[in-house]
């Protein structure tokens, strides 16, 4: 699909045209970071986002997998473009300073107090798709086709996804002809990245108990102690990566057994050397019974669809020029792949950047990039604009890339 330059001009049009007042919306970004709400907790914050896509005449559907909200807008025919921002926030005491700085104190799922903040975005990504679906049901009359506004519960434990599709999200709503969805990154303000194949990597976490046998300090000759079974097994886990695994691929496995890896084969012998080798180690050291390596969380790579990305360029390019930038694939996690190929369709997820335009530019000019906080950090914290702006427009912009045109 060849975007024309008068195309990309006639969008530009309609995004400067219909896009809301900022202010308000920025009010709300500052509102959701000062009340953030952990996974599978997102109360307030869904039915903010149901509410508001009630008012602009969504089709509401509203606790799909907990609180997981999906707004369908029919506006003639043409193609299906779903979107999706996720909403909860991460159990960390935020260190930003700043005035709206969350202070919330909440009670995780076990019960146990939690200082709560957005260390990872969600506010953003929240704010930018409920001003986005303001900004394409304002711009209705440019195009055809139905829109899906998903706010999905509980990504930062990979479950939120999986959550709303085995509540029947898809017998409740149209299936989509094309996913898209966007993350705020450590990069400029302003700035936006696409890029086509990996982007994001696989996770997967493992509960693994050690079997030991108790006894008096006096006596250890009549114990199997646990603790050096543990410090054997981490001390063989890290051979996986640098001997088990091809260089030139990549695999993270960390000493909470989360493996994080692009490719299905490499993830499939990471985990079959985990389970071989603590079973080893268990056996050589005597343990009383045989190991358990349970998984517990689990998510696909994010690997974007090449002609998708193909698509947006045209449109993303001429849109932003010299901002839209080049970066590499991370070794972070998310499940909103899900939500895609749980109904065959492509997917894209780009990204787009939250730190001041002056730290930046500083940073790569004293190489100091790596020490400007990143997501999940508790001094994490992107500037209001042109952060918002940007996103607004690129989430309006993806969708109209593929609703089909009127008036053009």
């Amino acid at each position: 699909m060849q975007i024309t330059g008068s195309s990309s001009d006639s969008l530009r049009a309609i995004i400067e045209q219909h896009r809301p007042s900022l202010e308000p919306f920025e009010d709300l970004y500052r509102q959701l970071h000062r009340f953030p709400e952990l996974s599978f907790q997102e109360e307030k914050t869904s039915a903010i986002a149901a509410d508001h896509l009630r008012k602009l005449g969504f089709d509401v559907h509203a606790h799909v997998g907990g609180y997981g909200v999906a707004g369908v807008l029919h506006n003639g025919h043409g193609p299906t473009v779903l979107l999706r921002a996720d909403m909860d926030a991460l159990p960390l005491e935020e260190k930003t300073g700043l005035p709206y700085a969350s202070k919330a104190i909440v009670k995780d799922k076990d019960g146990v107090d939690r200082p709560a903040m957005h260390a990872c975005g969600h506010d953003t990504h929240v704010t930018s798709l409920m001003a986005g679906a303001e900004l394409l049901h304002a711009a209705r009359d440019c195009w055809s086709g139905t829109l899906i506004c998903i706010f999905q519960p509980a990504e930062e434990i990979l479950s939120g996804a999986k959550a709303m599709i085995e509540d029947g999200l898809y017998e409740k709503i149209p299936k989509p002809d094309v996913v898209l969805s966007q993350h705020v990154m450590r990069h400029k303000t302003g700035t936006v990245s696409i890029r086509s194949g990996r982007l994001l990597t696989a996770g997967d976490s493992f509960d693994v108990r050690i079997y030991g046998r108790g006894g008096h300090g006096s006596a250890p000759h009549t114990c199997v102690d646990p603790i050096v079974i543990g410090a054997s097994i981490i001390t063989r886990l890290q051979t996986i990566v640098s001997r088990e695994v091809a260089p030139g691929e990549m695999a993270v496995l960390n000493l909470k057994l989360t493996v994080r890896t692009y490719d299905r084969k490499v993830r499939d012998r990471v985990v079959a050397s985990i389970k071989r080798i603590v079973e080893a180690e268990c056996l050589a050291s005597g343990a009383v019974e045989k190991p358990t390596v349970e998984l517990v969380l689990s998510c696909p790579a994010t690997i974007n669809d090449a002609a998708t990305v193909e698509t947006l360029k045209g449109t993303f390019a001429p849109y932003f020029k010299e901002n839209l930038v080049e970066t590499e694939p991370v070794s972070a996690s998310e499940d909103f792949s899900l939500l895609a190929t749980a109904v065959g369709a492509p997917y894209v997820m780009w990204t787009y950047g939250g730190v001041d335009a002056n730290t930046w530019d500083e940073a790569v000019e004293q190489n100091t990039v790596d020490q400007v906080p990143n997501n999940h950090s508790p001094f994490f914290a992107p500037v209001i604009e042109p952060t918002l702006c940007t996103a607004i427009d690129a989430i309006a912009l993806g969708a109209l890339t593929f609703l089909k045109k009127k008036n053009l």
